[in-house]
């Protein structure tokens, strides 16, 4: 697992790898989902403190969470990114689904 992940109050904090590519997000998506899955998360948060590149494929996984926690009425969120990032989000329409933050505040 190329990423890491913290779990408090029904959050789920998921530090984000340097590249987010289609080798890195391979297995990220299925851990990600079962994380979700197993500790109920209701609110999602992407930290992109680490991360330097994305392409499609990053954008992909981050779209399929996205869903996943509006399905189960929570929410997503990514804190901590960079000008290159929040590009991409602007470009893919990322920012009109996922929130972006630049500090972490604390649910419940």
């Amino acid at each position: 697992m190329e990423f890491s992940y913290n779990k408090q109050n029904g959050s789920l904090k998921i530090c984000m790898p340097p590249e987010l590519d289609e080798c890195s997000v391979k297995d990220m998506r299925s851990d990600a989902d079962l994380l979700i899955d197993t500790y109920q998360v209701r609110h999602l948060i992407f930290d992109f403190s680490n991360t330097v590149f994305m392409d499609s494929s990053g954008v992909g996984m981050l779209i399929g969470r996205c869903k996943q926690m509006h399905y189960r009425t929570g929410t997503s969120k990514a804190i901590h990114v960079n000008d290159r990032v929040r590009k991409i989000f602007r470009l893919s329409g990322l920012e009109h689904m996922i929130a972006i933050e630049e500090e972490e505040e604390d649910h419940e």
